[in-house]
């Protein structure tokens, strides 16, 4: 096998004053072992548009193509087809501001939500023991987990004014102030311009596998952490409860206070209520199994091995306490109407009172009667209702584990939220002129496909565990599109609103982007996101695994994800069956589906089949391993090569001169040098025997 040689001159790219070094540029000539420099019979020219592969080296802390990207570098290849013409192509790796301002807003949201939610139960008044105890558990937590926060914003508020990049290097992933940020995120693009002239973009996010690194994984990750818990069900505050009890005081008139009781009786006398009422039974019934302070809030409702005597109970206990308040409150108002009725003559007009007192005194002690009536149910929803309010906040606080486990699931769901941004903002930007694309987005939503290059061995478990959780959180994530006040770069980044499990980003667009939106989107219709993790351990470790270890968590995800992939596949066939290529997946979900259920080690079909399912229905791709240095390289890499053989017919015995060209010299290369200041992969020759093939990168380049 012939051996290539390559030789390079760079040159330095300075500003029109000279004065600023600002890129580079660099020419790299290759030349086959054995064949002359200038054989007979050609001219030196011919032979080098032949045999020369050309490479530019940019890269720029200021030159970007849109407010989001920044520090970009960029690489351009020249690369043969199998008929002999050329592909054009610029491979462009960016940093992003999203780094930092998405977990600042995040941190902030999560800081009003936590100090509004203490307001909220110490304004709940003077409290039995247990339930003040409750009450005291929430503010504890929450008062934690607020002073945390604010210290990492305010450490983070430092950093955005003093660094000069948007990232959050390998070397630093384990810093405390860091938690939120994710590990080395970029934005990865090829554009490929055939010999047509025609150009074409792809891209992928590369970020460090969410997780939580500071507090490592010496206990496991969040799926192993949040499984010891007992799960609690949440519960809404019904707030129109006290309004509606003012206005029933506040009314003196006759047709205001039948409507106003009426509108009561339909508020209270509701599930909810009701089944708090029941609660708090099974409470005073059975005994408190509350523990104080340590965040362990057994759950009050009773436990289904009770026995039909106990049902019976329950639902005697409902019909003798709650019905029979409302009977009374029902009872009273049917006085009232039938006084009012003869007060206004409609039963005997001849017994009319035209006297104003006369007509009130007849109709006080009636009032007084209701009003003691309603008191009792008030009482009775009160205590139900605080009993809600309470219940609420402890679900949505201590029932969910101790602070330091909150605090690592809105970490690693902060690094994950930020990644996503980013690539759902690029796959925006380049559909805005695409109509079926805009459809999908407001009528599906969009899916974001994740790679995982992790193993299941050693902490890199605890890793995936953290990266299953932070993903699932998302599908609670929902995008809109706005209009932007103003082209500053501050009002054209996006925005986040709403609270935990309910928060939506607001991606604003210029006035010119947003007016020729499809009406649903520019009438603020949500965005949702569906979520989807393929996760294939490739290196040394999942050796270890596979042969001594389990398996057992990668092979679940992946078929959890299968399943929800084809999920959202179906829906987008039934709902826009013109979709190009839509119908055209079946026969690669049914591959997906084989590839998952195959007992191969090291099965990377499985990523290039989910990869190419998400680019046929518009997806985000989302690439990590434990930092995106080394085999995030690998495998982006390999995935636009792939992408130039199968869509640009990049000659197939190019594709290996190729694949080594953008790992030794290309972007990825570079992301290496800024992460660790080395230009070397961080692999062995003896653990890289361990890799497929394909993920192997080119000697002298490792080490």
């Amino acid at each position: 096998m012939k051996k290539v040689f390559s030789s390079s001159r760079s040159l330095s790219i300075r500003t029109m004053d000279g004065v600023n070094e600002v890129g580079e540029v660099k020419v790299s000539r290759l030349q086959m072992e054995g064949e002359s420099e200038t054989p007979p019979g050609h001219k030196v020219e011919e032979k080098r548009k032949n045999k020369v592969l050309l490479l530019f080296t940019s890269s720029s802390s200021f030159d970007s193509s849109s407010d989001m990207l920044c520090a970009q570098v960029c690489k351009v290849y020249r690369f043969q087809t199998e008929d002999q013409r050329w592909l054009l192509v610029r491979e462009q790796m960016s940093e992003t501001p999203l780094s930092f301002s998405l977990p600042k807003q995040l941190l902030s949201a999560l800081i009003r939500e936590h100090t509004n939610r203490v307001q909220q139960v110490k304004e709940l008044g003077d409290l039995s023991p247990h339930w003040d105890g409750l009450r005291h558990d929430v503010v504890n937590h929450c008062s934690n987990l607020i002073g945390c926060y604010q210290d990492t914003l305010a450490e983070l508020d430092k950093l955005s004014g003093e660094a000069s990049s948007c990232f959050k290097s390998s070397s630093s992933k384990s810093d405390k102030h860091l938690q939120f940020v994710p590990t080395n995120l970029h934005s990865q693009r090829m554009e490929v311009t055939d010999p047509d002239g025609r150009g074409v973009w792809y891209e992928v996010i590369t970020f460090g596998a969410p997780a939580d690194h500071h507090q490592s994984f010496k206990h496991g990750g969040l799926r192993r952490l949040l499984s010891k818990r007992t799960n609690h069900r949440d519960r809404c505050v019904c707030v129109c409860v006290c309004v509606l009890i003012c206005k029933l005081y506040d009314y003196k008139l006759l047709p205001f206070l039948l409507a106003q009781t009426e509108q009561f009786v339909h508020a209270l006398k509701d599930e909810l209520v009701k089944s708090a009422l029941l609660a708090i039974h099974y409470q005073s019934s059975a005994g408190s199994s509350h523990v104080h302070s340590n965040g362990l809030i057994c759950d009050i409702v009773a436990d289904s091995q009770e026995g039909p005597d106990a049902r019976r109970r329950d639902s005697e206990y409902d019909e003798e306490e709650w019905d029979r308040a409302w009977a009374n409150v029902a009872m009273s108002l049917n006085c009232i109407i039938a006084m009012g009725d003869r007060l206004q003559g409609r039963e005997d007009p001849s017994s009319s009172v035209s006297s104003a007192s006369s007509w009130q005194e007849q109709l006080l002690p009636l009032v007084v009667t209701l009003r003691d009536c309603v008191r009792e149910a008030v009482g009775k929803a009160r205590a139900a209702m605080t009993f809600v309010v309470l219940q609420g906040a402890v679900a949505t606080t201590v029932a969910q584990g101790p602070a330091h486990v909150v605090q690592r699931r809105h970490a690693v769901f902060s690094q994950a939220l930020s990644a996503v941004v980013c690539g759902f903002m690029l796959k925006l930007f380049g559909g805005l002129e695409d109509p079926e694309f805009l459809q999908q987005l407001h009528s599906v939503g969009v899916l974001v496909q994740f790679e995982g290059l992790l193993s299941t061995y050693g902490d890199e478990v605890g890793m995936l565990e953290d990266m299953e959780v932070g993903l699932e959180d998302l599908s609670r994530v929902a995008f809109t599109v706005t209009e932007a006040k103003t082209e500053q770069p501050d009002d054209l980044l996006p925005t986040l609103s709403g609270a935990w499990g309910s928060l939506v980003v607001e991606v604003p667009l210029p006035p010119e982007t947003f007016g020729p939106l499809p009406r649903e989107l520019k009438e603020g219709r949500l965005i949702r996101v569906h979520p989807v993790l393929f996760n294939i351990g490739i290196n040394q470790q999942q050796s270890l695994a596979e042969r001594f270890g389990d398996s057992s968590l990668q092979e679940r995800a992946n078929q959890r994800s299968c399943e929800r992939l084809r999920v959202y596949c179906n829906t987008v066939r039934d709902t826009l069956p013109e979709l190009a290529g839509i119908q055209s997946l079946s026969d690669l979900l049914s591959s997906l589906d084989r590839s998952v259920e195959t007992k191969k080690r090291k099965n990377v079909e499985v990523l290039w089949i989910a990869a190419s399912v998400c680019r046929k229905v518009n997806g985000v791709r989302l690439t990590s391993c434990k930092s995106a240095k080394d085999r995030t390289a690998m495998s982006v890499t390999l995935e636009q090569c792939v992408l130039l053989r199968e869509r640009h017919t990049l000659s197939q015995q190019h594709f290996s001169t190729a694949l080594d060209c953008m790992r030794r010299d290309g972007c990825r290369m570079e992301n290496v040098q800024k992460n660790v200041g080395s230009r070397k992969f961080a692999f062995s020759g003896v653990q890289l025997l361990t890799f497929p093939k394909l993920y192997r990168p080119p000697d002298g380049s490792f080490g």
